[in-house]
């Protein structure tokens, strides 16, 4: 088996002595060795301890770890563990001459998260803040389409914190990712949602993940969190391509000569841009095909796999001089949480992950909803894909208004949400 840094030092020197005889345990099977051995027989602390634990608490095995892991390797629930810091101590305890502490204690992980932003952090945008929410409480795909310095990217960064709390089962798998590339994580604040702002230039590689020993990329670092995507024509059209099927299937597979690799990536996308190359298309310093060319680095299938797409107007002085304060954070949270836990008690899931099949039970439309929703497909133009994607859209409305069906209301202030595909066809008009 090829020996991939040292995290299987441990392993492989207990192996020794087992052959040796020099440690005799008829119980070795049940037991996984983690960690890296010094000259002098420390054990330290390697990477991609959760996902090691994880495998193991399914195995029902007990871990002997590296005590720098052990803090970590504390977040899986009910795993068995011994924490050591030399191999004489594992020695000493598999021949009963100093048994090791078992350790199966649970930290408190209850506490909901701390953020540093708020959203109340941001003057003015009313139409942009309610379509947060809703993206928020349904797992909605946004896109933000402005001028420069209207709060798209202070928005964006505020996602997070108005959306539900991790469970522990979305918070092991977002801390396992991050174990894999060895990046530290802050206990105290181990259930906030992931916030991933990769810069424009970055390759493939970066966002999807890659290299010859399969690494997690941005999309898997932003599992169960948000995927910000700012000046999204500046990204090569390619790598934006690469996105389409992960933002479909929620995983990301790499593929190299030796191995395959598997990663989770069920990230919520937010996408910036400006509406043309000089910063507004309301300036005339661009000719609408000059816009059209800048706006056609994004493909439409890609487009396509976005929900909710708004436009921000500048503010105003008065809207920015305005001491009225804004609403914060936890209270649009709690009416995101109300509308999110319905979603999962009603149907597993968030309304952005339903299937046709579960459409069709979850999203019925009375026939009046029906006529209006063809008649306004036609117009508009819409794919058979935005045509679903905006009644998923009119379901979370329904539900942050605790309404059971979906009424024409809900329909109308979803389809008003393409603005994007507004400004497309206003440019072909020219």
């Amino acid at each position: 088996m090829p020996k991939d840094g040292g995290r299987f030092d441990l392993a492989i020197a207990v192996g020794i002595l087992v052959a040796s005889g020099q440690i005799v345990c008829p119980d070795i099977h049940k037991y996984e060795f983690y960690g890296e051995l010094a000259l002098n027989g420390e054990v330290r602390g390697v990477n991609a301890i959760l996902p090691s634990v994880l495998a193991a608490k399914e195995q029902d095995r007990c871990c002997f770890l590296p005590l720098a892991n052990d803090s970590l390797a504390s977040l899986v629930n009910g795993v068995k563990r011994k924490a050591v810091s030399s191999i004489q101590e594992v020695w000493g305890d598999l021949l009963n001459q100093q048994p090791l502490p078992l350790n199966i204690e649970y930290p408190d992980c209850t506490q909901a998260p701390d953020f540093l932003l708020d959203l109340s952090d941001v003057k003015g945008q009313p139409g942009a803040k309610r379509v947060l929410e809703i993206a928020a409480a349904g797992g909605h795909n946004l896109l933000f389409l402005g001028p420069p310095g209207t709060g798209k990217s202070m928005l964006a960064q505020r996602m997070a914190t108005i959306m539900p709390t991790m469970s522990d089962d979305e918070a092991i798998s977002t801390a396992a990712l991050y174990s894999i590339i060895g990046q530290s994580i802050d206990l105290t604040n181990w259930r906030q949602r992931p916030f991933r702002n990769p810069h424009h230039t970055c390759s493939a590689v970066a966002l999807v993940g890659g290299s010859s020993n399969p690494k997690p990329g941005e999309i898997s670092l932003a599992h169960n969190g948000v995927l910000f995507l700012d000046e999204l024509p500046e990204f090569e059209r390619k790598v934006l391509d690469s996105l389409r099927e992960p933002m479909e299937t929620g995983t990301v597979t790499i593929s190299r000569a030796a191995r395959q690799m598997e990663f989770p990536a069920q990230f919520q996308l937010i996408t910036a841009l400006n509406p043309s190359p000089t910063g507004s298309h309301t300036d005339k310093r661009a000719t609408p095909d000059q816009v059209m060319r800048y706006l056609s680095r994004v493909s439409g299938p890609f487009i396509d796999r976005i929900d909710l797409q708004i436009e921000l107007p500048r503010l105003t002085s008065v809207e920015l001089q305005s001491t009225q304060p804004e609403e914060s954070s936890a209270e649009v949270r709690a009416r995101v949480e109300t509308a999110y836990y319905l979603q999962l008690k009603r149907q597993g899931k968030v309304n952005a992950r339903l299937n046709n099949k579960e459409m069709s039970v979850h999203c019925v439309l009375a026939p009046a909803e029906l006529q209006f929703l063809a008649r306004a497909s036609e117009k508009l133009s819409l794919s058979p894909r935005s045509y679903h994607r905006v009644i998923k859209v009119a379901r979370t409305i329904s539900d942050l208004k605790g309404a059971e069906n979906i009424s024409l209301n809900e329909l109308k202030e979803a389809l008003n949400y393409r603005a994007f595909e507004r400004l497309i066809a206003q440019l072909t008009k020219y």
